[in-house]
């Protein structure tokens, strides 16, 4: 996303005016509205000082890309080239969707629970365009539920490397050191090492 929308996406979310947000990060309104214009194009860490003062925060994001597949006894499906985390609350929430397994034509599926998140993970990898894929698949959560899926033959197979990628984890994996290791070696747990009596 370029600067320009950048910033006024956040100003716009945080409800303040130009003059506000200006005062916040320490520059003039004419700056900040210039910025917004497209007339002047902030450094990185300008962009980043006026978007932590409307109260967000610059990330890095996956960059996915999508392939659409064709194959026998099956509509043509989307698949990526990696898997991405969720939006929160997005990735949990309760929504409504069409599903012609349904007498009215729709199901609400509270996202929370498994049966639910598996039954529109199957839908989306049948049926879903690249945006409706990333805004309500989480990776994590599709790797978690991946075995139990109900899919086509054709389906399991092209997304089944981008699962072996994500689910095998970094080539490096760092150690996890436990409680223990923030504690300065104090095991928090009465008891002893496993918290038993």
């Amino acid at each position: 996303m370029e600067a320009v929308r950048l910033i006024q996406k956040a100003r716009h979310g945080s409800g303040m005016t130009q003059r506000e947000l200006a005062e916040r990060a320490g520059t003039s309104q004419a700056t900040l509205s210039a910025y917004e214009c497209g007339r002047k194009s902030p450094t990185l860490d300008v962009a980043e000082r006026i978007v932590e003062a409307a109260g967000y925060r610059l990330d890095l994001v996956t960059q996915v890309h999508f392939t659409l597949h064709a194959a026998r006894g099956v509509r043509p499906f989307w698949v990526p080239d990696r898997l991405w985390r969720g939006k929160l609350p997005e990735c949990f929430a309760t929504i409504r969707i069409a599903d012609g397994a349904y007498i009215d034509g729709s199901v609400r599926l509270r996202l929370r629970r498994r049966p639910s998140r598996r039954r529109l993970y199957e839908l989306l990898l049948r049926n879903g365009l690249p945006d409706e894929l990333m805004d309500w698949i989480d990776g994590a959560l599709l790797v978690d539920i991946w075995d139990e899926l109900k899919l086509p033959k054709p389906i399991r197979r092209a997304w089944q490397p981008v699962i072996d990628l994500a689910g095998n984890g970094p080539v490096e994996r760092p150690t996890y050191r436990g409680p223990m290791d923030a504690l300065g070696g104090q095991n928090p747990m009465p008891g002893g090492e496993g918290g038993g009596r």
